[in-house]
């Protein structure tokens, strides 16, 4: 079993034992999500990489964030807050995220190794995921890299 997969079983039983439901509960459902994404690729038996295991958390991750900014929007507070709560526990098992600097780097650099232009757009927000991994949020590297090319 791939170490993150462990690492969230451990967590999601301690803290059943421990009495703390929420937790335990969105532990549950984020493994619950995991074995979803192993049987669509075919990969029950031998299970997920660790990489593919991020991926699935941080597909969770804004999933709850943009539940609670639609509940927000719409006045409703008090749905957002578990939404929120759900979405920071689930965040404890994703690499530190990049700050939007060292992002508007990468992004800079990808534009000046490419000599990129508007049309390349698509290129170099590749070429930065492949870089930054599960570490950048897609949608802020989409919007740093149209902030870039839209300068030059």
């Amino acid at each position: 079993m791939p170490a993150l997969k462990a690492r969230i079983a451990e967590e999601m039983k301690a803290a059943l034992l421990g009495r703390h439901r929420f937790r335990g509960d969105v532990l549950r459902n984020l493994k619950a999500a995991i074995l979803n994404e192993e049987v669509a690729l075919g990969k029950r038996d031998e299970g997920l990489s660790d990489t593919e295991v991020e991926k699935v958390v941080a597909r969770e991750v804004k999933k709850r964030k943009e539940s609670a900014e639609l509940y927000r929007a719409n006045g409703r507070a008090e749905l957002a807050e578990p939404e929120e709560k759900e979405a920071a526990i689930l965040q404890e098992f994703l690499p530190k995220q990049l700050s939007e600097d060292e992002i508007r780097a990468m992004v800079e650099a990808a534009v000046a190794d490419l000599g990129a232009t508007m049309q390349q757009m698509g290129q170099v927000i590749g070429a930065v995921k492949a870089k930054a991994g599960n570490a950048a949020d897609g949608a802020l590297i989409a919007k740093i890299t149209k902030e870039t090319l839209v300068k030059q």
